[in-house]
């Protein structure tokens, strides 16, 4: 369980970053690249929570 919350912390204060940043002043290159980012972070981000909103081992166990 402590490794599920661990993971949700981390995108979280990721996404939290990049969505700080002034994308205003980057160039077009790093814009994309920051957009990108951000996209495939909230797609993690649903991927790994349940039906009631509480975070989900993404990982099968072997």
């Amino acid at each position: 369980m402590e490794q599920e919350f661990k993971q949700g912390y981390r995108i979280h204060r990721i996404l939290s970053n990049l969505n700080r940043l002034d994308v205003d002043r980057l160039n077009d290159a790093d814009r994309e690249r920051v957009e990108t980012a951000r996209d495939l972070l909230e797609e993690v981000s649903l991927l790994t929570q349940s039906d009631d909103g509480v975070e989900a081992d993404a990982h099968a166990d072997s």
